[in-house]
Formats: structure tokens, C-alpha cells, sequence
């Protein structure tokens, strides 16, 4: 005799990912943040000469960093650019801080607007705290960028800039979503980013 039918639950660990999560992880990542937010942090310091300096910052900030990890990603040191493994972030960040570094000393010796020296110095700031909470725990970078980002915004702006915090809660649910984080390592980022970026940016700028 055929025994009955039974149903059975999917299997969630090869469940397809949620598509839209992944395309606000991908198009909200921290690159594209920080690529924005030094533009637009340069033309508040310096109109189109600090736009320039924006493009500088955002080489070394953004499209190098990418690049770095891009290289490991081909040969195998890590497995994406968004560097899931907490061990391989411990690599990562010191390679992307030794970037953001060199960016504040050309910007020192070329005497860029202290406004953009300040944007990149919370940057570094951040990278350092980052570093030493992923030492003990995975915490999520891109939920301490956008808010950092929007922060300094918010201080060179005005206010209005902190509108666009909902889409620091976007990025953290794809984080959630998709299953990179807990909602706890997007929440500690979030205040991580703001926590960090704003003594230092209003400090030194």
C-alpha cells in the first residue's frame, strides 16, 4: 500500500533570494554612497574646484576600495564584493584604510578644502571602529555608510538631508533580507556610522 502524501516545508537555505533586496544591496552599497556623498560634499566646500577634490576622494574612497576587493574576489581570498565572511573583513578594511589614508595626506600636502579633509577624516574614523567591532562581531558596513553619510550631509546642508533616512532603513532590510546580517548588526551600524561620523566630521571640518 502507497503510504499518504505529506507535504513538506520548503527547503529555505535553497530558497531563490529575494530580487529586490538584492538590487537595493547592490545599487545602495557603500561605493555608491560614499562616490555621492564626496561629490556632493565638494561642491558645498568649493563648488566646482571642491568637486574636483570630490573626485579625488571619491577614487580612493570608493573605486579604489572596490577594486581591492575585486582582486580578492578573483582569486579567491573572498568570496564577493560585499565580503560576507566576518574572518575576511579583517583583511579587507585595513587594505581600504590604508586607501582612505593616503587620500587625506594628498589632500593635506595640496591643501584641499578642510570641509572634504574633515568628510574623509570621519571616514577613516569609522573604518578604524568598524575594524575593531568586526574583530569580535560581524557588524553591517553598509548601514554605518549610508547613515554616516547622510549625517555629514545633514551637517553641511541642513536638516532636510535626514529625509532621505528611510533609505538607511531600505538598506539595512535587504541586509536582513537577504540574510548578510541580523537585525541587531544593521542597527549597530546604523548608530555606529552617526555615532562616528559626527564628532569627527563637525570637529575637524
Amino acid at each position: 500500500m502507497t503510504p499518504p502524501a505529506t507535504s513538506t516545508p520548503p527547503d529555505t537555505d535553497t530558497a531563490p533570494e529575494p530580487r529586490f533586496a538584492r538590487l537595493v544591496t547592490d545599487g545602495l552599497e557603500p561605493r555608491n554612497w560614499i562616490i555621492a556623498v564626496t561629490l556632493l560634499m565638494g561642491w558645498h566646500a568649493d563648488r566646482l574646484a571642491g568637486v574636483g577634490w570630490g573626485l579625488v576622494s571619491a577614487f580612493f574612497c570608493g573605486v579604489v576600495p572596490i577594486l581591492f576587493i575585486k582582486w580578492g574576489e578573483r582569486r579567491g581570498h573572498w568570496g564577493d564584493r560585499h565580503v560576507r565572511r566576518r574572518q575576511d573583513r579583517l583583511l579587507v578594511i585595513p587594505g581600504i584604510m590604508l586607501s582612505v589614508a593616503a587620500c587625506i595626506a594628498l589632500m593635506k600636502v595640496f591643501d584641499a578644502p578642510q570641509e572634504m579633509i574633515a568628510l574623509i577624516a570621519a571616514m577613516l574614523a569609522a573604518l578604524v571602529v568598524i575594524l575593531a567591532v568586526t574583530t569580535v562581531w560581524k557588524v553591517s558596513v553598509h548601514t554605518a555608510v549610508s547613515s554616516g553619510a547622510l549625517v555629514m550631509l545633514a551637517f553641511a546642508y541642513g536638516p532636510w538631508a535626514l529625509a532621505a533616512y528611510p533609505l538607511v532603513a531600505l538598506v539595512g532590510w535587504s541586509r536582513v533580507a537577504l540574510r548578510d546580517h541580523t537585525l541587531a548588526q544593521v542597527l549597530v551600524g546604523t548608530a555606529l556610522g552617526a555615532a562616528t561620523a559626527a564628532p569627527v566630521f563637525t570637529l575637524l571640518r
